[in-house]
């Protein structure tokens, strides 16, 4: 019988680092919208074709609400819940909830403590939002959790190189001791029970993901081939 988890104890209060005025505003800009989130979720489904349509969607980290437009159009849902711990999530993100055309559920909570019966979901997008959280470990135990067996989990990341950037410090905020490389992510997914395809795995090295925005392949001295990967997108497995 799938149920909730115990609540006999007083939950634990988990680890928030809250978005700075710029990054807020960043999530509003035709940057976020058509280069990192519509990238990735192209990238993901060009790598798993297969992603199933109907059924359940969790979105982990909701912000302003683009993704569930973007998530109802792709996937046909029945339902999406939207998650995030942000205080004013749910007023940041009515516009994009409206326009969504499925229903939507939001729930002000973190993903080390998803509100959601066990193997309730189909789908999991977990889009920038998992180098946000100190508890990864956690979270993703909690994504296993609420997921159907052989449902996926559709993650994209930023990796240390990026986060550690200085430009990324500069502008925004992060739990910065517990970001993890491209190979670091994958082995906590792997520990976490999910299965990973060597096909349905990349790191794409995008401009916006460059210390230098893309400026030096733009003067023409090229892509470094030697580097640490920026990003990582994977489509993980809940095994049958």
């Amino acid at each position: 019988m799938n149920s909730l988890p115990s609540t006999a104890a007083t939950p634990k209060a988990h680890s928030f680092v809250p978005e700075t005025r710029f990054g807020l505003w960043f999530l509003s800009t035709p940057t976020w919208r058509v280069h990192v989130l519509q990238r990735a979720l192209n990238d993901l489904q060009r790598m798993a074709p297969e992603l199933p349509t109907g059924g359940v969607v969790l979105d982990i980290g909701t912000g302003q609400g683009h993704s569930l437009p973007e998530l109802a159009e792709r996937f046909r849902p029945s339902q999406i819940h939207a998650l995030d711990p942000e205080p004013d999530f749910s007023a940041r993100c009515a516009a994009m909830r409206q326009a969504a055309g499925a229903p939507v559920t939001l729930h002000h909570a973190h993903a080390e403590r998803i509100p959601l019966p066990d193997a309730s979901v189909d789908l999991v997008l977990c889009h920038q939002t998992l180098h946000h959280i100190v508890e990864q470990e956690a979270a993703l135990a909690e994504v296993f959790r609420v997921l159907k067996p052989g449902g996926r989990l559709l993650l994209a990341e930023s990796t240390r190189a990026y986060i550690h950037s200085w430009i990324i410090r500069l502008l925004f905020r992060h739990p910065m001791h517990v970001q993890r490389s491209a190979p670091e992510f994958l082995a906590m997914l792997a520990k976490a029970g999910f299965e990973v395809k060597p096909e349905q795995v990349s790191t794409p090295y995008l401009w916006w993901s460059r210390k230098d925005l893309g400026a030096l392949e733009w003067l023409g001295f090229g892509v470094p081939k030697d580097r640490e990967e920026t990003l990582l997108n994977a489509v993980a497995v809940k095994p049958h």
